[in-house]
Parts: C-alpha cells; structure tokens; sequence
C-alpha cells in the first residue's frame, strides 16, 4: 500500500474512533482495552452502524424520506464494497476491516438489515394495535422477539467475535445468545422510552402468561404504579438474559487472548444494568436506569490491568 492510502486509511480510522468516542457510551469501554488493531476494527463496525441508525432514526425526514435515504446510502457502500474504492471514511475503514479480519458480506447486510428494522412498518413476528388513539406496534411472541434479538444484536456479536479472533466455532452460538442477552437488557431499560415511541418490545404471549394487558403497560408508562403481575412480568424476562449472560460465560475462554478483557468489560457493564432491573423492577416503567459511569470506569480499569497482563504473558 503506497503512502496515500496508508494516509487515507489512517485518517478513515481516526474519524471511526471519534464517531466511537462520542455516541459508542458502553461499547468504548470494551474498544479502549483491545490490541490497537482490533480497537481501529471495533470503531470501524461501529462508526457504520451509527451511520445506518441515525439515518433510521432521523425524525426531522418522513419515514418515506428516511426509506430513500437508507436505500441510497446502502447501495453507495454496496459499490464502494464490490469496487474497494470510496471518498467515505467509514466505507473505507470498513472494507479494511472486512477484508483483514475475514467478516462476510452477509454478516455486514445483517447489520444493516437490523439497524433498519426500524423503516420497516410492521416488522416480522409483530402485530399492529390502537391504544388510546395511536398505532402501536408489539411483538406477539417470544420467539418472534429472539429473530430480533439475533437481527439487532446477535449478529453484531457475530461480527465482534470474528475481530476478537477464535477457533472454536462453539464460539459462534455462544456469541449469539450473549447478544440476545445484551438486547433483552436493552429491552428492559427501555421499556417506557419504547412505549412512547409506539413500540413494544415486551411479547404478548409472555404479557398474556402473567396477565398483564397491553393497556396495562401504557398505563404504567404514565404514571400508574405496578402490582405484582407487571413485576413478575419484567422479573421472568430478566431472569431469561441472566441465564443467557451465563453463555459468556464459556465464550470468553475460547476467545484470542488479546481480546477476552475486552468482552468481559462489555458484559460486566451490561449485566452490571440487568442486576439494576433486577433490583428496581418497578423502575422500567418509569425512567431509564443505568449504570453509574464510576462503575463503568472500575470496571475499564481492571479490563486495562487484564488486557496488559495478557500482552506481557
């Protein structure tokens, strides 16, 4: 590679980096402890998934002009993918990223087809429904809700576990269930920040096993106190990602050296939030819980002293 494209390459992974250290919050605590390689790969992945979901997201278009703008930028990165050749620094970092770490067409249209998800009307495996006058979108099964698991997050470990480095395909499965688990979590925080959006990520066959209603859930988002129906309600689906979390469990030690601190911060940081719903399951109807940013640097600090010593050894 000559000296401009090294140049334009460095600079493409510079502009990833920054895009990952302003919007990635939990995952650039996990970037910041791997291999200078890897962390460039992360921001690389990263950077184009924020790309897809603020043009997803962006609620200054319609959802017409979101659709079009999705589909242009797609096909854009679809020829500078086939090509090799692009003046966009996330499509340029990203190819590199493809190319050195072996990540598979397939795997990156996934990524965009869950960032998307979004676009789509009436996703797979949902169901419409009037509450209260306004059109509210809930996903009728459990099962339903792990194909979106997989789409939005699953699939993004996929990718993750590919730059980290392994041998053992066992690897892969056990990737896509901490995914699920990663979401379900995701899920639970946002409970009541999704319901205002008109979307329920809490299935119906599990809202009907503990005779919770869907009303009953818009209710609790405006101000009414849960009983112990809804509780048990958010307690099973936290129990379900706490087992999941255990499948990490049995991934980390197949995974590269170099890059199994960074994995655990990323699931310290996320369960870290699950025990929180576990503590305050009232609270997900209410306000968006987190976890304290000292905590998230506790927990950075000692995946930095993993990630050294694992370099040293």
């Amino acid at each position: 590679m000559n000296e401009v494209m090294q140049a334009k390459l460095a600079g493409a992974y510079t502009f990833c980096r920054e895009v990952a250290r302003a919007e990635a919050k939990n995952f650039y605590y996990a970037f910041r402890v791997l291999p200078q390689h890897k962390s460039d790969a992360m921001c690389a992945v990263y950077a184009f998934m924020r790309k897809a979901d603020d043009l997803s997201d962006d609620e200054s278009m319609s959802l017409e002009e979101r659709r079009a703008a999705m589909a242009a930028w797609t096909e854009q990165w679809r020829a500078a993918r086939t090509s090799g050749e692009s003046n966009d620094p996330v499509f340029v970092a990203l190819n590199d990223t493809q190319r050195r770490f072996g990540i598979s067409d397939t795997l990156l249209e996934q990524l965009v087809a869950g960032t998307t998800l979004d676009l789509d009307p009436q996703p797979q495996g949902t169901k419409l429904l009037t509450i209260g006058g306004k059109t509210v979108q809930v996903y009728e099964s459990f099962s339903a809700l792990e194909h979106y698991c997989y789409l939005v997050a699953s699939v993004v470990g996929l990718v993750c576990i590919r730059i980290f480095g392994y041998t053992d395909s066992r690897a892969e499965q056990l990737a896509i269930d901490t995914g699920t688990a990663f979401q379900l979590t995701n899920i639970l925080r946002d409970v009541k920040e999704d319901a205002e959006r008109g979307r329920v990520y809490l299935p119906e066959d599990k809202m009907a096993e503990y005779g919770v209603s869907l009303d009953r859930v818009f209710a609790l988002c405006n101000g009414e106190e849960p009983q112990r129906p809804e509780l048990e309600l958010i307690m099973g689906l936290q129990g379900t990602a706490q087992r999941l979390y255990r499948r990490s469990d049995q991934l980390i030690p197949l995974l590269d050296k170099d890059s199994r601190a960074a994995m655990r911060v990323l699931v310290k940081i996320y369960h870290g939030l699950l025990n929180k719903v576990a503590d305050e399951p009232e609270a997900v109807f209410h306000r968006r819980l987190s976890v304290p940013t000292s905590k998230k640097l506790a927990i950075l600090g000692l995946g930095l002293l993993e990630s050294i010593g694992a370099r040293v050894l």
